[in-house]
């Protein structure tokens, strides 16, 4: 019997990118079983493009739209996690552009019984060089993994779960009311407590924009530190823990420079309008 899979989509003011992102989860050679788009609290024009999106694409899509009250990506993830009917939780941010076969991967991936949680590596698609930033992505991951053997790690924009393995860790899972850790490694962390496997897949392949990087220094490094207030909270002592923060922290000076000098060029010449057909179709 083929799995299900759901895609949750947690959202707060995302009018710029919601469409394209609901666009590409039905684009799919494999439609997931469901799309679930949890709204938290937007003010923007995110809740009534979704809903016109639905109204439009009602057949052999399943667009479903919640609300979630209590601020925060977790409150969000979880509350459409619980919503879920799936075997497979996706879970992906709403600027995220999955490419059209990333269910068919993601089912593929999930078919190893062992397998709990499955994550790919993105490219940046608002920015220039898409396919080297792709392979430089790959790079930098297998990195990560090769330093830190015993942990494998889940990418937020680009992620899932068993829906099993949900069940067993989320109770546990940190609510993070104060908004200081990485929820993606969080998850990665429990999985890891339990002894559930995670899995890298290459070419679940998933596009993300970098407007991480046109955040001003101090905001950013915050963002970084996340990494190691997440594995202080779990007593991660392992050597190579703070890989992924020596890596972000080199790269952000160039890419904080490209993305600034990139991203009127990019609108100028469509944006994500143009650019999610050309580079997630396979």
């Amino acid at each position: 019997m083929t799995l299900s899979v759901s895609i949750i989509v947690p959202v707060y003011n995302e009018e710029d990118v919601i469409v394209n992102c609901l666009k590409a989860c039905l684009e799919q050679t494999h439609l997931p079983k469901e799309v679930i788009m949890v709204d938290n609290n937007s003010s923007d024009n995110s809740l009534h493009l979704a809903k016109e999106f639905k109204k439009t694409h009602k057949k052999g899509f399943l667009l479903k739209i919640i609300a979630e009250k209590e601020p925060g990506l977790v409150p969000a993830r979880n509350a459409g996690f619980a919503y879920a009917t799936g075997d497979i939780y996706g879970r992906i941010d709403a600027d995220t552009l999955i490419r059209t076969d990333w269910v068919e991967n993601l089912i593929k991936a999930f078919s190893d019984v062992n397998v709990m949680g499955v994550s790919g590596p993105v490219l940046y698609y608002d920015m220039p060089w898409r396919n080297f930033g792709l392979k430089a992505d790959l790079i930098m991951r297998r990195i990560v993994l090769g330093v830190n053997r015993k942990y494998k790690f889940l990418f937020g924009s680009n992620m899932a779960v068993r829906s099993q393995a949900w069940e067993i860790i989320k109770s546990k899972v940190c609510r993070d009311e104060a908004d200081l850790f990485h929820e993606d490694i969080d998850i990665s962390l429990h999985l890891k407590e339990a002894n559930l496997a995670i899995a890298f897949v290459s070419n679940l392949v998933a596009g993300i924009s970098a407007r991480r990087m046109a955040t001003p220094p101090k905001e950013y490094h915050n963002y970084v530190k996340r990494f190691s207030r997440t594995y202080n909270a779990h007593n991660v002592k392992q050597f190579g823990r703070k890989t992924p923060e020596y890596i972000l922290m080199s790269i952000y000076p160039p890419l904080h420079i490209l993305h600034k000098s990139y991203e009127k060029r990019f609108l100028r010449q469509g944006g994500l309008n143009k650019y999610s057909k050309k580079f997630f179709h396979r």
